[in-house]
């Protein structure tokens, strides 16, 4: 594979949208640690009003961040984002902002870069009207400034792109890939983790993930409360935060769980919270993909998801979909039934190893770069 004709790597933009310390920059995060960086970097554009820094540690392997304003200030964002498509002269931009990714990549189109990403990551769904509107109609012209399609999963490709461009092989899947060494931390790791929490000799339900409607922890209250009824010492750890923070707290109070539901907030270490959990619980009114899904799997942990979950995220035989219209005592029943079994990963977990994922991406960046 070549570089660029200076010997140096190629600069990919990465259009990240907001960093909250998970879903999609966690992604791409895992990428660009494993990516072959003397063939590949990565330069981040990230929106000012997000709420973590960039990591130091990608900084030091040669990552760039730039901080832009938010697309909701659009001319701003335009002209600053325009400037940096001038000065660095890429020639790969790659969009992770689902159906938004109109308004960089069209920045991109008119700058002449001749590589334009639109990489999907979710599907809309519930009671977001005024968001889901505005998502239909961006789709309509997101693929009238991208050269190329990515997506999550097949469930994100065909909503986005459409049915004929995904079985018309236009759309590429690249798998939301982890480093599964993190996912195994050691046995005395786990150990001080539960002391430090106070969980050793608990029954812990475990849900990692943003405090948005679509997660839909209203309902995994419920069936936490469900579980309780049968084990006396459960107890709920709630991992990530967002803006239903002060609403799920309020509903925590309003069943009396107070003091059975932990709240941990973002947490820069998850694979060890899926580790301490005998079951996760994942009752997503929508997802793309799901990678608490597949991270649970990965470390071992059982897991019930709802049926909004893609079959591509069930990567072994310790995951169960269920109905939301199954109700609290179905959920509650199989959460408990899976919390037995000692699962095992199958074959379509190697398409989530990210040590196999990150090179064929570099080959893809590669092999279009040569090409323009």
């Amino acid at each position: 594979m070549n570089r660029n004709e200076d010997n140096r790597p190629i600069r990919v933009a990465q259009i990240m949208g907001k960093l909250w310390a998970g879903g999609v920059e966690a992604v791409v995060f895992n990428y660009y640690r494993e990516i072959d960086k003397t063939l590949v970097q990565f330069d981040f554009f990230y929106d000012a009003d997000s709420t973590v820094e960039p990591p130091q540690e990608l900084i030091d392997m040669g990552a760039r961040f730039y901080k832009i304003p938010p697309y909701q200030k659009l001319l701003s964002y335009s002209k600053v984002l325009k400037g940096y498509f001038k000065k660095y002269k890429y020639t790969i931009v790659h969009s992770h902002i689902n159906t938004l990714s109109v308004f960089p990549l069209f920045i991109a189109w008119r700058e002449h870069i001749p590589v334009r990403i639109a990489h999907n990551h979710s599907v809309p769904g519930g009671r977001e009207l005024s968001r889901n509107i505005l998502k239909y109609i961006l789709r309509l012209f997101c693929k009238c400034f991208s050269t190329d399609y990515f997506a999550c999963s097949e469930k994100a490709g065909r909503w986005m792109f459409g049915d004929r461009c995904f079985d018309g092989g236009k759309v590429t899947v690249i798998k939301n890939a982890v480093d599964f060494h993190r996912f195994r931390p050691d046995a005395a790791a786990i150990d001080r983790l539960k002391a430090q929490i106070g969980v050793e000799s608990k029954f812990v339900v475990g849900h990692v993930g943003r405090f948005t409607y679509a997660k839909n922890h209203k309902f995994l209250l419920d069936i936490f409360d469900g579980i309780c009824k049968v084990k006396k010492n459960a107890v709920l750890l709630l991992v990530g935060d967002g803006e239903l923070h002060d609403e799920i707290t309020a509903w925590v109070h309003k069943r009396n769980l107070d003091d059975k539901v932990l709240f941990t907030g973002n947490v820069s270490n998850p694979e060890n919270y899926y580790c301490i959990a005998d079951v996760m619980v994942i009752p997503s009114v929508f997802e793309g993909l799901s990678m608490t899904t597949v991270e649970s799997q990965i470390a071992g942990t059982p897991v019930v998801i709802s049926e909004a979950i893609p079959r591509e995220a069930v990567i072994s035989d310790g995951c169960i979909r269920c109905k939301l219209s199954d109700g609290v005592s179905g959920w509650a029943n199989a959460a408990l039934e899976i919390s037995k079994k000692e699962l095992v990963i199958n074959e379509k977990g190697d398409e989530y190893d990210i040590t196999a994922r990150a090179p064929i991406l570099a080959r893809w960046y590669i092999e279009t770069y040569n090409s323009q």
